[in-house]
């Protein structure tokens, strides 16, 4: 990688993992396009940009229909997976009555168990389980993960951060939220 010189026109600039990075002219760029370290959601600039943009949004885009298509958008993701996930505290504290019912035998013992908490990583298994398998599921739709890919284990953000990447409402992660809160007020009683 080149170290960045004073910009002059028809330079490119880039940006990898949170550095800049460029200088280069365009078949240089373009070499970094076709070899795979630039993709449709990398920011780039030159000279008469007022700000970093995607390079999907540049004229260099001819260089990455070339290549692949470009992730679905929002709208043609299939949700279904995150919708499930957006209920999974709700739906782990189910699985938690049920495995604990099978532990114990007896209904009394099994809901002491589940209120003191003794199953609790059915639903955090549960939460992690579906967001790496909805990761996967966006990557096959195109989508670059590695912003977010980090977070699965942290679900509200990998929600928030998903939402976000692909143009969505914030439903699923208020959903969440709100199923989390279920559960700890019903665990607390």
């Amino acid at each position: 990688m080149k170290e960045i010189p004073s910009t002059t026109a028809d330079k490119w600039f880039y940006e990898v993992k949170g550095q800049r990075l460029g200088g280069i002219d365009e078949p240089e760029i373009i070499a970094l396009i076709q070899s795979g370290k630039l993709g449709h959601a990398s920011s780039v600039w030159k000279q008469g940009f007022t700000d970093w943009v995607r390079l999907e949004d540049t004229p260099l885009r001819i260089h990455l229909d070339q290549l692949s298509p470009p992730p679905l958008t929002g709208q043609h993701v299939n949700n279904t997976l995150v919708w499930v996930l957006a209920f999974a505290p709700i739906l782990g504290l189910f699985l938690e009555s049920f495995v604990a019912m099978l532990v114990y035998g007896d209904e009394n013992r099994a809901m002491d168990a589940v209120a003191d908490n003794n199953f609790f990583y059915i639903t955090i298994a549960l939460n992690i389980l579906l967001s790496v398998l909805d990761e996967k599921r966006l990557q096959k739709a195109g989508h670059n993960t590695s912003a977010f890919k980090g977070w699965v284990w942290l679900v509200p953000v990998y929600l928030y951060q998903r939402a976000k990447q692909l143009k969505q409402n914030l439903a699923y992660f208020g959903v969440w939220i709100g199923c989390f809160v279920l559960m700890l007020l019903s665990t607390a009683v």
